[in-house]
């Protein structure tokens, strides 16, 4: 009885440190805007006034994108779907495969504005500061910036 509560303990805290560090992380953890929560370094020595208009900037783009996201996520589930049927039409596979590329460049094309529009919001000295486009964490598609926020890590491989 004394091991069984043991182990039964054991477990239950394991299993809190491991929900606790879960959510330390916070939400959204290595994509999107936003600072250290949102996997990008914060913009340096931004005014309270630069700091809510790129928050408007940023409820604006996630407002925008929300039904691309939708969309993106079901036909996604459509292909799997194609792909799992063995007498699906491969011509229906690849235009399926289309429309997903095509709303991932719509998306694409959203959030590279979006960071243009932050930047017109910023002053010289600070998005010098900026790490460079492309070259790791930060602005850019290849970066954990904006261009990554819808990419493949938010839904998965399909």
């Amino acid at each position: 009885m004394k091991k069984t509560f043991i182990v039964g303990l054991g477990l239950t805290i394991g299993l809190a440190l491991i929900a606790t560090m879960a959510f330390a992380w916070g939400p959204g953890f290595g994509r999107g805007f936003g600072g250290p929560g949102y996997g990008v370094p914060p913009i340096p020595n931004l005014t309270a006034e630069q700091s809510a208009q790129i928050q408007t900037l940023r409820e604006t783009f996630l407002k925008e994108i929300e039904p691309f996201q939708q969309d993106l996520l079901a036909k996604r589930t459509e292909l799997r779907s194609l792909w799992l049927d063995p007498n699906a039409d491969p011509a229906a596979i690849k235009a399926k495969q289309k429309e997903i590329f095509d709303l991932q460049s719509k998306l694409q094309e959203k959030a590279t504005n979006l960071g243009l529009d932050i930047r017109k919001v910023l002053t010289p000295e600070q998005l010098a500061q900026l790490p460079a486009v492309g070259s790791g964490p930060g602005f850019g598609p290849r970066g954990m910036g904006f261009g990554s926020m819808m990419g493949r890590g938010s839904f998965g491989r399909w």
